[in-house]
C-alpha cells in the first residue's frame, strides 16, 4: 500500500531539494532530504527510500553532464571512496552517526573559512593558484566521502574539500561530482540490501517519486549551466558552508536531546 497524502506533502519538497542538488546546485540542498523526509517516516526508512531515487537522479545527471568531467579526479578519489563504503558497512552498528556529522560539519566550516581568508588575501594582491592532485589527500577525503555517504548521507562536503581547490571549470567540476556519487550510490545498493534497508514496499514508494526527481535534477542542471565561474565557485563554497552548519546543527541537536 502506498503512503498517504501526509507523506507526499513532505516527500515532494524533500525530493525537489535533493533533485536540485543532484543537478549541480550544491550538497547543502541534498542534506535536507533525509531530515525532511524523516518527519514522515523513520530516518532509516527515509534513507532507504531516497537511495533508489538518488540513482534515478544520477541517470539523468550522467546524461546531462556526459560531456563534462575530470577523469583524473575520479581515478584518484574513487578507490578510497569505495574503501570508505566498505568500512561503513562493517561498522554500521557501532558508529555514532551524530558524532560523524559533527566532525564532517566542523571540518567543512573550517575549509570554507580558509576560502574566505584566501579571498581576503587575493584582494590584497596575493594570488591563490589552483592546487594539483595530491594522492594522499585524495585517498583520505575520498574514503571520508564514501564513509560519510554510507553512514550519514553526508559524503558531499569531504569531496568538496578536496575537489573545489582544484578550480576545475564549473561544468567539469559538476560532471565529476555527478559521476563520483553515481558510482557510490550503485556500490551502496548491496550493503543496503544486506542490512535490510531496502524492500519491495519502499521501492514501490520510491518509484512514485521518480518523475519529480528527474524533473528537479534537470532544473538544477539548467541553472548550473548558466553560472559563470566567478558566480559558480562562491555559490559552491556557500553551499558547502550551509552543509557544514547543517551537519553541526543536526549533531548538536541530537546530543542535547540525549543529555
Amino acid at each position: 500500500m502506498l503512503p498517504d497524502m501526509h507523506f507526499y506533502a513532505i516527500a515532494i519538497p524533500a525530493v525537489l531539494l535533493v533533485g536540485l542538488s543532484k543537478g549541480g546546485m550544491g550538497e547543502a540542498l541534498s542534506l535536507m532530504g533525509v531530515p525532511l523526509l524523516s518527519l514522515a517516516v523513520s530516518p532509516v526508512q527515509a534513507a532507504a527510500l531516497l537511495l533508489p531515487i538518488l540513482i534515478a537522479m544520477d541517470i539523468v545527471s550522467l546524461w546531462i553532464w556526459r560531456k563534462h568531467g575530470d577523469s583524473a579526479t575520479l581515478k584518484i578519489m574513487l578507490p578510497g571512496a569505495i574503501a570508505g563504503i566498505a568500512i561503513g558497512w562493517a561498522t554500521a552498528a557501532y558508529v555514532p552517526r551524530d558524532a560523524l556529522r559533527l566532525i564532517i560539519g566542523g571540518i567543512t566550516v573550517l575549509f570554507v573559512l580558509r576560502y574566505v581568508y584566501n579571498l581576503w588575501r587575493a584582494r590584497h594582491g596575493v594570488i591563490i593558484p589552483a592546487k594539483g592532485h595530491r594522492p594522499l589527500q585524495a585517498t583520505f577525503f575520498g574514503a571520508f566521502a564514501g564513509y560519510g555517504s554510507f553512514v550519514a548521507h553526508a559524503g558531499g562536503p569531504p569531496f568538496q574539500i578536496y575537489a573545489l581547490p582544484l578550480k576545475l571549470p564549473p561544468r567539469d567540476y559538476t560532471g565529476t561530482i555527478v559521476r563520483f556519487f553515481a558510482v557510490l550510490n550503485v556500490v551502496k545498493l548491496l550493503p543496503y540490501f544486506a542490512l535490510g534497508q531496502l524492500d519491495l514496499s519502499n521501492l514501490k514508494t520510491s518509484l512514485t517519486l521518480f518523475p519529480l526527481a528527474m524533473a528537479a535534477t534537470a532544473c538544477g542542471a539548467w541553472l548550473v549551466r548558466r553560472m559563470r565561474p566567478d558566480v559558480f565557485y562562491p555559490f559552491m563554497y556557500t553551499m558547502a558552508l550551509c552543509a557544514g552548519l547543517k551537519l553541526i546543527w543536526d549533531g548538536i541537536g541530537v546530543v542535547l536531546a540525549g543529555s
